[in-house]
């Protein structure tokens, strides 16, 4: 727990398992929030006790189906500011720890339900994953390449962004209406409504243009030379992002073409100067390139592997990459708050580990304690 977060005071009890959850009170916890990570006993051979985004968290087993389980629970939440749930729609009213149920324990909670498709609609109890959110949103259509099959991302955009970080948002903002009213109240995640909601620049190109955005073949996504990607001797790939003109007459400049830089946006050219930018790529490897566009105002970057990118200087000097007593770095915190600085404390918690010192802390003894776990409540 980090003493000196922003969120330092506030305690949550999260319930939920996997990406999203998880990642969203990873987030709080990192800005120095409590969290009790709560997980039924039948998860203990999850084999996932360093996944990382246990980190800064307590964590604890208990089994909600159980009466005894449920009256834990409610001890836990009788202090708690926040509690996070990825169940379905449904589930939390079955086992009695819904937000109806938890408002009668603590009024004020602020109380956030994860899932796939939210808690309304035709859909609400529909099974999915990442990529089921990503097509239903119609953002899967837009990855890949032009002509060819939509390519699943190698990372879980609709898990982390639609409902880990947009959960944190979410819980942060009820935080701070409580602040100033007094009352908690529900926040309904639907990780498909948070991708959805990351088509702006889409929506915005297609009244431009007129046109439907084709997947590899649209305003930012391959049609024009000036934000693409290039192979270059050696195999490797820098993308170039040269937006605004000025940025793309230095780099046609230095390329030796600058007859290219009236042009780029030229429909009846923009094949040509592809063709063109590929073959000068191809001259130098990737490290030659990298330190010939070093300093020059041309927005071009190497593309680095996962490995590579933890190894780079620019995330050392930003904190990006910290230890945390574990022998794999760990990710940094990326916001950065100049007073109340989030941080790395702890390394991801292995399952239970803390249930014993958290039902030692609400009053449970030694010899309750041997009971509950011989009774599989815990």
């Amino acid at each position: 727990m980090n003493p000196t977060g922003a969120l330092s005071g506030i305690s949550v009890i999260d319930l939920s398992r996997l990406l999203p959850g998880p990642y969203c009170t990873m987030i709080l916890a990192d800005h120095g929030a409590r969290v009790i990570a709560v997980e039924n006993p039948r998860y203990r051979d999850r084999g996932e006790t360093v996944f990382p985004v246990y980190r800064n968290k307590s964590h604890m087993s208990l089994n909600l189906k159980s009466e005894i389980g449920r009256e834990i629970f409610f001890r836990l939440v009788g202090d708690a500011d926040v509690v996070v749930e990825g169940f379905r729609p449904g589930v939390v009213t079955r086992l009695g720890v819904d937000y109806p149920a938890v408002c009668r324990v603590n009024p004020k909670i602020v109380y956030c339900s994860i899932t796939g498709y939210g808690q309304t609609g035709p859909m609400r109890h529909a099974a999915g994953h990442d990529v089921n959110y990503l097509s239903r949103s119609g953002l899967l259509d837009l990855m890949g390449e032009k002509g060819r099959p939509p390519a699943i991302p190698g990372i879980q955009l609709a898990d982390l962004v639609g409902g880990g970080m947009n959960g944190a948002l979410g819980i942060v903002m009820a935080l701070f209406h409580r602040e100033r009213s007094g009352t908690g109240q529900h926040i309904d995640i639907s990780m498909t409504d948070g991708m959805l909601g990351m088509l702006p620049t889409v929506q915005f190109f297609q009244a431009l243009f007129g046109a439907e955005q084709i997947r590899g073949d649209s305003f930012l996504s391959h049609r024009y030379a000036c934000y693409n990607t290039y192979q270059t001797a050696d195999g490797r790939y820098l993308s170039v992002g040269a937006v605004e003109n000025h940025f793309w007459q230095n780099l046609c400049r230095h390329l030796g073409k600058p007859e290219y830089g009236p042009l780029q946006y030229d429909e009846t050219r923009r094949e040509e100067i592809i063709a063109s930018m590929r073959e000068k790529f191809r001259q130098k490897p990737l490290g030659e390139w990298e330190r010939e566009f070093e300093g020059l105002d041309v927005c071009v970057s190497p593309i680095r592997t996962v490995a590579e990118a933890m190894q780079d200087p620019l995330f050392d000097v930003r904190e990006m990459v910290a230890q945390a007593d574990q022998p794999t770095p760990a990710l940094g915190v990326p916001v950065k708050l100049s007073e109340t600085p989030g941080a790395v404390h702890t390394a991801p918690a292995a399952f239970g580990e803390d249930t014993d010192r958290i039902l030692r802390e609400l009053g449970y003894g030694e010899a309750e304690i041997r009971a509950l776990r011989e009774k599989g409540v815990v």
